[in-house]
């Protein structure tokens, strides 16, 4: 399936970036404004920016698998097992911090998509390539972005003073994990940050328990 097309019919644009952006939406109610009207404007303007590299068997593979190491937190299984490959306290340090982590942000996570319960963004006209790679779609509430929230957590609980490499590893694998729900069109932006802002809260609170 290639990308969108610059000629795209409007309707097909409307479906894939949300709410129409013109004043008076195609159902005749007007566009929010003030903050929520900001927010709706950056989602639609970074999904727009993804659009190009939808369609490409490369980056639609990246993003599902980088998607997919995200669930049920294998990346950061993956992360504990690097940071425990040496004998004695880090070793039982990082194990703590994996188990904090995953109480932290599943609690957190299901607290807030209660509250907040936002429709997920409409994926019906998604441009992106078979990969073989099968993606969970969840149901619930939009935000915050679970996975990004998961991510950002345990990057900030595993992380080490004086360990500027390690960290950076670590960040980076919870950005792209962010990145990744944005190219799948699984969140909106706004979730994806919210995720990655509470996840570092949550974390730095999850580091005082170590």
């Amino acid at each position: 399936m290639t990308p969108l097309s610059p000629v795209a019919p409007p309707e097909r644009v409307a479906r894939q970036l949300g709410p129409d952006p013109r004043p008076d939406g195609i159902d005749g109610i007007d566009e929010p404004t003030g903050i929520a009207g900001m927010v709706g404007a950056l989602d639609r303007r970074v999904d727009g920016w993804f659009e190009p590299l939808r369609g490409s068997p490369v980056f639609d593979t990246v993003a599902t698998v980088v998607t997919g190491l995200g669930d049920h937190g294998l990346m950061w299984a993956v992360a504990t097992a690097w940071r425990a490959r040496q004998t004695g306290p880090e070793r039982a340090r990082a194990v703590r911090a994996l188990a904090i982590a995953g109480v932290e942000s599943t609690l957190v996570n299901a607290g807030l998509k209660a509250v907040v319960g936002r429709s997920r963004p409409d994926r019906s006209s998604l441009g992106v390539s078979a990969s073989g790679i099968p993606v969970r779609r969840p149901k619930s509430s939009s935000f915050p972005s679970g996975h990004t929230l998961a991510a950002f957590c345990a990057a900030t609980v595993m992380s080490r003073r004086g360990d500027a490499k390690g960290n950076a590893v670590l960040f980076t694998g919870a950005s792209l994990v962010g990145v990744s729900r944005l190219h799948l069109r699984a969140h909106y932006a706004s979730d994806v940050v919210g995720g990655a802002a509470v996840g570092v809260v949550v974390g730095l609170v999850g580091r005082r328990l170590l």
